[in-house]
């Protein structure tokens, strides 16, 4: 067991935690959640003791081990990739080293022989003798090829160093597992298999990850970071958003009821107080009213752009033809047919497959040969993946970067669109060209929710988003009525918005009307 007890972290004037008081117990999996800047990745830190609390203490249950995932790629450049998974339990490969120097001592003494039996116990109870093999089979679960298993970290590819680091996470079967977005640059069969080793990992395991699936996947608690506090809510993140969003409404109704039965004691205070018949009846309902007080409700740090596709024209029968469409080194003679209600997912070996069809289909590039040809009520609005050209070396503010985009020029109208994407106030008169790249990807949102589009085209809509901001957009896709292609890294988007899915690897080589869980299940068996 893990335990935290009274813990606080300050930086300056900033409070990132205060009176934190956890226990992560045995046969859970905890994700921590919370707004950007909230401290996610620091309290990992605390818990791991890279970063000291200025009051409180992390306690670990007595002859338990803790295992981190590590971050940095070149830490063990000099090692090899199996002795870089076994350093996951160092005190056992120290044991190794010990006892392989002193068996090779040219004067091995009488004491040395006694030190040996010592090592030679400790070496078994920690299942020494098993180590190497369990590291390889490790590595083969991870598909990382037996001829790397001796080179060194540094002749690596890095997404095969980030396996590397994740086995040696794993290895020796540690008692707390820390893991900080240990998705990340994992091909989707790796984490299949990391979500299917989790779910059967009998300890404690604690997650930072933006990866919604992952979460709903294997977390048995949400560890929700806000106002300096961790609330611990039961279920996976699916459950905590919609338990959240309850507790939010329930709270403000519970106010304006509040707020009514005020306003009725009011009146009649104000009807009665001088009226003697009724001065009794005054004086109990304006103590009443003193006890009246409304729940304190922090609106959270964490905050969610509004995402709303909205069209006029609807869509005819005829919507999109692709015949024949060839670009050399990216596909072949494809050909598909858009129908309504389509929400279509496009999956490919390589992403910019799907970015070089999304160009064409949208007329930025022309293809080799064949045909896209669009239905007359069809109107088409595109997100691409890279977005530069709209902010490049653009002076204007975001009020008037959007006013591009806008048939009504009225600032507060247009002010009314920033704000919905998290742009209020000064906020909308921010340069566009200093925008990051989360705040660039809102922007982009708005213009489409603008032109009101009946076809939608997205290319990696999540790139650079914030977990609120991807919340925010999947319910949006989710909500559209109207077709939509799209591709994306984002395991849970793709699955919760697509009705249809299109693998492109040379020629189109998968295309049916299923979910993409379907679509993993049925190409990975």
């Amino acid at each position: 067991m893990l335990q935290v007890t009274n813990v606080s972290l300050q930086y300056g004037s900033k409070k990132l935690f205060e009176d934190v008081n956890l226990k992560f117990t045995k046969g859970n999996c905890y994700g921590i959640i919370g707004a950007n800047g909230a401290g996610k990745s620091t309290f990992l830190k605390i818990l791991s003791g890279e970063i000291e609390p200025n009051k409180g203490e992390v306690s670990l249950g007595k002859n338990e081990r803790m295992s981190v995932l590590m971050q940095n790629q070149n830490a063990y450049d000099d090692q090899t990739v199996l002795r870089t998974v076994m350093l996951g339990h160092k005190h056992l490969v120290d044991l190794m080293d010990e006892r392989e120097a002193l068996y090779a001592k040219a004067d091995f003494t009488d004491e040395d022989g006694i030190r040996a039996g010592e090592l030679e116990t400790e070496f078994a109870e920690l299942g020494g003798w098993e180590a190497e093999s369990d590291a390889e089979t490790l590595l083969n679960e991870l598909d990382i090829p037996s001829d790397c298993f001796r080179q060194p970290m540094g002749e690596l590819d890095a997404k095969l160093k980030v396996k590397v680091l994740l086995a040696q996470a794993l290895f020796g079967n540690p008692d707390v597992l820390l893991l900080d977005e240990p998705t990340n640059n994992l091909d989707i069969k790796t984490v299949r298999w990391l979500e299917n080793y989790l779910l059967e990992f009998e300890n404690t395991i604690i997650i930072v990850s933006h990866n919604r699936h992952f979460l709903n996947k294997v977390c048995t608690y949400i560890c929700d970071v806000d106002y300096g506090k961790i609330q611990l809510f039961l279920g996976n993140y699916d459950f905590w958003y919609q338990t959240s969003q309850l507790i939010a409404r329930q709270m403000r109704d519970q106010n304006k009821k509040m707020e009514q039965r005020a306003k009725e004691l009011q009146d009649f205070i104000a009807r009665f107080a001088a009226n003697a018949s009724k001065s009794k009846q005054a004086t109990s309902r304006k103590k009443e009213l003193e006890r009246l007080t409304l729940n304190d409700i922090k609106p959270s740090l964490r905050k969610y752009p509004y995402i709303d596709f909205k069209f006029e024209r609807e869509i005819g029968n005829d919507i999109l033809v692709v015949e024949g469409l060839t670009k050399e080194g990216y596909f072949q003679d494809l050909d598909f047919i858009v129908q309504k209600n389509d929400k279509i997912g496009f999956v490919s070996d390589k992403s910019t497959t799907i970015t070089m069809l999304f160009d064409i289909l949208t007329g930025k590039v022309q293809p080799d040969a064949g045909t896209v040809r669009w239905g007359k009520t069809i109107i088409c609005s595109y997100l691409p993946q890279n977005n530069n050209e709209f902010f490049e070396n653009c002076d204007m503010t975001l009020v008037e970067w959007l006013s591009q985009f806008s048939n009504d020029q009225y600032e507060e109208y247009l002010r009314g669109w920033l704000g919905r994407m998290l742009f209020s106030g000064e906020e909308a008169l921010k340069k566009a060209k200093v925008l990051s790249g989360g705040e660039k990807v809102r922007c982009m949102l708005a213009k489409m929710m603008l032109e009101g589009g009946n076809f939608l085209i997205m290319d990696e809509p999540t790139n650079h988003l914030d977990l609120e901001s991807i919340t925010a957009l999947n319910n949006g896709m989710s909500n559209f009525k109207g077709c939509m292609l799209f591709t994306s890294h984002d395991q849970e988007l793709m699955n919760t918005v697509s009705n249809r899915i299109i693998e492109i690897n040379g020629s189109k080589t998968f295309d049916k009307n299923v979910s993409y869980d379907e679509y993993l299940d049925m190409t990975n068996n």
